[in-house]
């Protein structure tokens, strides 16, 4: 009876501050607001609408409403059972910190070269540096770009060894320096090459590993001058050779792919453009091997379970769905993936990392951040981004320096795993 008096005094409180139409209102404003960011499909520009009209409608009605109840509220709770269950949200973890950085543009990528050492690009030319282990970041600028040009491009990716570094953007372009950083040479790039460059990886002195759009892999060891190709077979050309072999959606193949990933070994995974198939890449194979995705949903993107091919591979699909597989022979048709327990409530996964054999990082749209115990089979939330506008697309661990993590998004949005 205590607990229905309670609930009683609430609710008439509420009405007599609210009335019912205007609550139906708010309520319809807000679940409009939800769906408006909801799924990694939202536009950044959406989201910031959204949560802008969420402060502008903090109207003094409302706050008084709010003031007026909260303390009738406290009253209240105390008249309720203290066991009873605290609210999931409560319960939720909070182990990544936001960093301050000098631009708020979206971010792509990280690398570092030491502990301390390591270097952040983005969109708008957005390039940063930090010499204490990414506590405070300072913006850089590339020695053979003025300001306006530097501006056009977006810079994907970056990759650092022992001081020497590569850097890619778009429009198609490749940097490269020797010293760290202090100056940087333009590696020009073949127009007759098959596809855009989608990544480069740094192997030591003057050597690269460089993909492109097309699922072509080549590797220089002469900074760029010249470059050998990996695959002898381009990807029509394969899917052509056993079009009847079954996989499902080759024949729509459009002649590009996308999310092209390398495991620590050099195996490689990429997503058909169209997202309805994947293929594997093994050093000293001379073509790509498709897959069926086993389901009708989309691919959205995949990746390596602790950074290996021969310890799993994992997919995100539309509508926030998980599937994790266990090491399979790369010459099969269909992996045997089995779904993750993660409540996503249909906010789409964009990127997942393994910090360990056990625990495993999932993030994605709305700056959504989960975290498994258990290897990646079920996943709670985590709510560090929470109070955050924007999407989170990059979750990286960096194993040889202390495990150290960063996630990345829109929005200027870098985090820094504490633990």
């Amino acid at each position: 009876m205590m607990r229905i008096a309670a609930f009683l005094l609430l609710a008439g409180t509420a009405s007599s501050f609210v009335p019912q139409q205007q609550q139906r209102q708010q309520q319809q404003q807000q679940r409009q607001q939800q769906r408006q960011c909801h799924g990694v499909g939202a536009s950044t520009t959406s989201c910031r609408m959204s949560a802008d009209n969420d402060e502008v409608g903090e109207g003094p009605d409302r706050r008084a409403f709010v003031a007026q109840t909260a303390a009738m509220a406290v009253g209240a709770s105390q008249l309720l059972d203290a066991s009873m269950p605290a609210p999931v949200e409560a319960a939720a973890s909070k182990m990544w910190q936001k960093v301050n950085i000098p631009f708020d543009d979206t971010l792509y990528d990280i690398d570092f070269d030491s502990p301390t050492h390591g270097y952040l690009v983005g969109a708008r030319g957005a390039f940063a540096e930090t010499n204490d282990a990414g506590k405070t970041w300072e913006a850089r600028s590339f020695s053979n770009l003025d300001a306006e040009e530097e501006v056009t491009y977006r810079f994907q990716v970056v990759s650092f060894t022992d001081g020497e570094g590569w850097v890619l953007g778009k429009p198609t372009l490749m940097l490269h320096t020797k010293d760290n950083g202090k100056s940087w040479e333009r590696i020009p790039l073949s127009p007759k090459l098959p596809g855009e460059p989608t990544s480069i990886l740094g192997l030591g002195p003057g050597k690269a590993e460089m993909t492109t759009s097309s699922g072509a892999i080549y590797v220089t060891e002469n900074a760029g001058r010249n470059w050998k190709a990996q695959v002898k077979e381009t990807i029509d050309a394969t899917l052509n050779r056993i079009s009847s072999s079954g996989v499902s959606g080759a024949s729509y193949f459009t002649g590009s792919i996308i999310n092209q990933v390398r495991d620590d070994e050099g195996a490689y995974l990429a997503v058909s453009s169209r997202g309805n198939f994947f293929l594997t890449w093994e050093p000293g194979q001379d073509f790509w091997i498709p897959h069926n995705r086993g389901t009708p949903r989309r691919i959205q993107n995949m990746g390596f379970v602790e950074g290996r091919i021969n310890k799993g591979v994992w997919m995100t699909l539309n509508g926030g769905k998980l599937l994790v597989s266990p090491p399979s022979d790369l010459n099969v048709e269909q992996f045997a993936f089995k779904e993750s327990d993660i409540k996503t409530g249909g906010y789409g996964i964009t990127d997942v990392a393994w910090r360990s054999k056990e625990e495993v990082w999932a993030v994605g749209g709305s700056n959504t951040m989960y975290v498994s115990k258990d290897g990646g089979n079920k996943f709670l939330f985590d709510k560090s981004a929470n109070d955050f506008p924007g999407n989170l697309y990059n979750v990286k661990f960096f194993k040889e320096f202390n495990n150290m993590g960063w996630a990345l998004g829109s929005n200027g949005m870098l985090l820094r795993y504490v633990g």
